[in-house]
């Protein structure tokens, strides 16, 4: 990922995380929105995306770390360069509380960094959250991968876990933006032990997907129920190495 890449040398970064945030980055290949076919061709930017009917240009570098090692590759792992206009617009709500601490938070702090790279022509925002909830990230402000992990380790693993006024916010940061163009991402263990139900506010998001850590306590029933009510899917990762597949298989429909 060219982002996280140019900024290899900035500071005050644990570098466990960026290592994880970059393996994770060589590995995404996150589909392009539907394409609006009233644009005309040639338009927009160039990103990466899986190889579909009609594409041409292929991403030989993200290609061959995709196959790597694999001697029976399949379409998918075939990446390719369109160009694209439209714009998504992605919360990624990263649960920081007392339970998710050390490994974990290492696992969803290189998770958001990859992402934000790939992420980097929508307009993305970041939440962390225990008992509260902060806005790291603004819909829409200019995103750096490693600026984000740095956020996001600044944040003291601390408290309860609230998942309702986590994706409260994150519909606030949603507001206005129709609902085709507009999801949530949740990095969690679901272990909610402060605040409501969160199931009722999971139904009133355009989309809610559910990156379920599951390398310590972990309530899988409501992280399935949270996807169910708000449209999403569900994976469930132990470590790092699991977030790339995850991650890539949400935003493929």
């Amino acid at each position: 990922m060219a982002d996280l890449a140019a900024e290899g040398t900035a500071g005050g970064i644990d570098q466990l995380t960026r290592r994880r945030a970059r393996q994770i980055a060589r590995r995404l290949a996150v589909p392009l929105p539907p394409r609006d076919r009233r644009t005309r061709r040639g338009a927009g930017e160039l990103a990466s995306t899986p190889w579909r009917a009609g594409s041409d240009e292929l991403d030989l570098e993200r290609t061959l770390e995709a196959i790597a090692g694999d001697p029976y590759p399949e379409a998918t792992d075939i990446v390719v360069r369109e160009r694209v206009r439209q714009r998504r617009s992605v919360v990624l709500v990263v649960d920081v509380s007392g339970s998710m601490r050390g490994e974990r938070v290492r696992t969803a702090a290189a998770t958001v960094g990859a992402l934000a790279g790939e992420l980097s022509r929508d307009a993305l925002a970041v939440v962390a959250f225990w008992s509260d909830a902060a806005v790291l990230v603004r819909r829409g402000e200019p995103v750096a991968p490693l600026a984000v992990l740095d956020l996001l380790l600044r944040v003291p693993t601390q408290g309860l876990t609230n998942v309702t006024f986590a994706l409260e916010t994150a519909a606030r940061q949603l507001a206005g933006v129709p609902q085709r163009d507009a999801r949530v991402l949740l990095l969690s263990d679901c272990v909610h032990n402060a605040g409501p139900d969160p199931r009722l506010v999971a139904a009133r998001l355009p989309r809610l997907d559910v990156l379920l850590d599951t390398s310590g306590e972990v309530d899988v029933e409501l992280g399935r129920d949270l996807v169910r009510a708000g449209r999403g899917r569900l994976r469930l990762v132990r470590d790092h190495r699991d977030a790339a597949a995850a991650l890539s298989a949400f935003f493929r429909d």
